[in-house]
């Protein structure tokens, strides 16, 4: 009699331990970290669509634009510059968004951000990984990027 409640005991628990459970919820992030990330998704949007007023809205006057060895030191430079050939570039590309994380520290936060691009280059398939951070300020008019840095490294196989 023993050994039968101790086998029925023993495969009771097999089985809770079988069954599938639903992963415990993640709390939502912090407003604070839901503004920044919808800032910055804003951000990309506007690139990608060439949306160069939305683009001014979201940007610092003074924000400094890091990227492939270069550098923008205002809105205006990257806006008259850089951020045509950003445009271009993203709207025939692929990008695959990897990890993503934002940090609020009082009215500052930073993100970082992987992805991988997929695009032609010479009308062939290339393929890129690239990592960007931002830093962006609150103020009046809410989450505006004062720092951006871009980098990559092209894949050997797209």
């Amino acid at each position: 009699m023993k050994n039968k409640l101790l086998n029925a005991a023993v495969l009771s628990l097999a089985c809770a331990f079988a069954l599938p459970r639903a992963a415990p919820a993640e709390p939502p992030p912090p407003a604070d970290e839901q503004a920044v990330a919808a800032a910055i998704a804003a951000f990309n949007t506007a690139l990608r669509a060439g949306d160069f007023e939305a683009l001014a809205g979201l940007l610092d006057p003074k924000v400094l634009v890091l990227e492939s060895g270069g550098a923008e030191r205002s809105r205006e430079e990257y806006l008259a510059s850089h951020a045509k050939a950003d445009a271009a570039f993203l709207q025939k590309a692929q990008v695959l968004p990897g990890a993503s994380a934002v940090t609020v520290v009082g009215d500052l936060a930073y993100a970082t951000a992987t992805s991988l691009m997929r695009y032609e280059r010479n009308g062939k398939p290339a393929a890129a990984d690239s990592a960007e951070t931002m830093i962006l300020r609150r103020g009046p008019g809410g989450w505006k990027i004062v720092h951006i840095h871009w980098s990559s490294h092209p894949r050997s196989a797209p």
